[in-house]
């Protein structure tokens, strides 16, 4: 991608089980029933931590996986929950996992379910680091085993998801009040991968 773009781009399931109770009494059925959908309605409730949750498909049908490989990242992270799902034939078969993880204080959702999508760079996540140190470890950690490295802070890691590595105080230089500061900070910026925060100065 031109880096142009990838600088004008830092600027700029839910499992719902179900439950069936037979009784032979109608009454009895109904009110069953109605424990069984309160039941779920308290299990989702109390499973939904936040409003939105970014659902990432990744290309294999390891959910366990995934996780484990973010985590190894994140390190303040969890594993909420793993679950193992096998399609009907009418959906044509064949395995597939989720998970749900947090890290960094947010939830992520990872469907397993094989090669039919493929991430692209229209939609990434952007890591906001304290200070170069940080910036130096998410971007050696989303880049090596399998990652890839790419322009103007921008990375992809192993599963091939887009990651913008930046350190915080690289908004206050490109925002700066002096014309010459953020000029120097936007030019040297389409001279990195990773961003350097002593090269931007």
């Amino acid at each position: 991608m031109n880096n142009y773009l990838f600088l004008g781009a830092i600027v700029i399931g839910l499992t719902t089980s179900c439950s069936n109770s037979t009784k032979s009494n109608n009454t009895d059925k109904a009110t069953s029933q109605t424990v069984a959908i309160n039941d779920t309605f308290e299990t989702t409730k109390n499973m939904i931590t936040q409003k939105i949750t970014p659902s990432i498909w990744v290309e294999t049908t390891d959910a366990k996986a995934v996780a484990d490989y973010y985590l190894s990242i994140f390190k303040d992270g969890k594993l909420k929950e793993h679950h193992k799902y096998q399609n009907p034939l009418e959906a044509g078969g064949g395995n597939f996992e989720t998970a749900i993880i947090e890290i960094a204080g947010m939830e992520f959702s990872i469907l397993a379910a094989g090669p039919f999508q493929k991430f692209n760079e229209s939609v990434s996540f952007v890591i906001n680091t304290k200070d170069q140190d940080e910036t130096d470890y998410y971007w050696n950690a989303l880049t090596t085993n399998g990652g890839q490295e790419s322009s103007c802070g921008w990375c992809k890691d192993k599963y091939g998801l887009s990651w913008q590595v930046v350190p915080v105080e690289y908004f206050d230089l490109i925002n700066n009040d002096d014309p010459k500061v953020r000029e120097k900070a936007m030019k040297n910026t389409l001279q990195q991968n990773k961003i350097i925060l002593s090269e931007l100065k």
